[in-house]
Parts: structure tokens; sequence; C-alpha cells
């Protein structure tokens, strides 16, 4: 019974560590992409910061777990784990360009835009979310 219950774990396992991975790419690239330093402004108690990353993680893993629940392999969770990442950089490139005092306004603490950064993200990684379950 428990040798039949543990069938799965290896499979489990290879797509736990390929979402694990892909989330801190994401992350990497996310903060890399950014023209400040979120990890430091919210050990600084940054709630403008803390809400526009977090905004972003969301938004980038529910496109992922939409990609682990609905492909047929491995390759292709990552495949479509990768297209939500990409999605999600061009979500922080295009707020950028309409609300080009981000990048002063977050690292201020100015908490609107980095609810309504978080808050986007959020959004499009939903909408991406469900565009992946075809």
């Amino acid at each position: 019974m428990l040798t039949q219950s543990l069938a799965g774990l290896p499979a489990f396992l290879a797509y736990f560590a390929a979402a694990v991975g892909l989330f801190a790419l994401f992350v990497l690239m996310y903060i890399g992409l950014t023209p400040y330093r979120e990890l430091t402004l919210i050990r600084q108690g940054n709630p403008a910061a803390a809400a526009s990353l977090s905004g972003a993680m969301l938004g980038f893993v529910l496109p992922l777990a939409s990609a682990i629940a609905h492909s047929v392999s491995l390759l292709d969770m990552v495949v479509w784990g990768v297209i939500a990442l990409v999605v999600q950089l061009l979500v922080f490139l295009a707020a950028r360009l309409l609300l080009p005092e981000l990048a002063r306004d977050i690292p201020a603490g100015k908490v609107a835009p980095g609810v309504f950064l978080g808050a986007l993200s959020l959004a499009v990684g939903v909408l991406n979310a469900a565009c992946m379950t075809y």
C-alpha cells in the first residue's frame, strides 16, 4: 500500500525541483531587471518594494502551477514555465513604460505604485495561468 502511494514520488521531486529552479531563476532575473534593490529595500521595511516583488512572485507561480497541472511532461512544464517567466518580465517592462516614476517611487516607499505593480503582475499571472489551460 505504501509503495503504491509513493510511486509518484520521483515525478513529484522532479517537477518540484524544476519549479523551484524556475522560481529562483525568475526572482533573480526580476530583481536584476529592476533599477532598485528590492531585497535591501524590503529588509529596510519598504512596503512598496515588498508589495511589488510579492505580486511579481505570485504572478509567476500561478501560471507555473498551471503549467505543472496541465503539462504532458517535465520538459513541457519547463517550456511553459519559461513562457510564464518571460511574460512576467514583460509586465514589469510595460509598467515601467507606463509609469516611469516607478524607479523613484518604490525606493522612496510610495505604497500606491508598489501595490499597483504587484496587482498588475498578479492580474497578468492569473490571465497567463488561465490561457495555459487551453
